[in-house]
């Protein structure tokens, strides 16, 4: 019931229409690997969401990786050499 009364609250201009959610999801159709590759133009809005939360879970996993393998190669150079990757990667 409070949800209803927030909602109500809300002016007309925060509201989000289908048509703005329609184009959010076409854009987001637009920027994934995974479907815009697909032969099909027509794939439903759930399927853009779960995709994307995918695609998302996948860069995490893969900047966690590139993480680890930054850090064991900082470890096995040369402080000298860690220093300068280290200052550039702050920049």
């Amino acid at each position: 019931m409070s949800s209803r009364r927030s909602r109500s609250r809300q002016s007309a201009s925060t509201m989000i229409t289908d048509e703005q959610i329609t184009d959010l999801v076409s854009k987001l159709h637009q920027l994934l690997p995974e479907i815009r590759n697909r032969c099909s133009d027509k794939v439903s809005a759930a399927r853009v969401l779960q995709d994307t939360c995918s695609y998302i879970r996948s860069l995490h996993r893969e900047v966690e990786d590139l993480s680890e393998r930054l850090s064991e190669l900082l470890d096995n150079t040369d402080s000298t050499q860690a220093s300068i990757i280290r200052s550039l990667l702050m920049q």
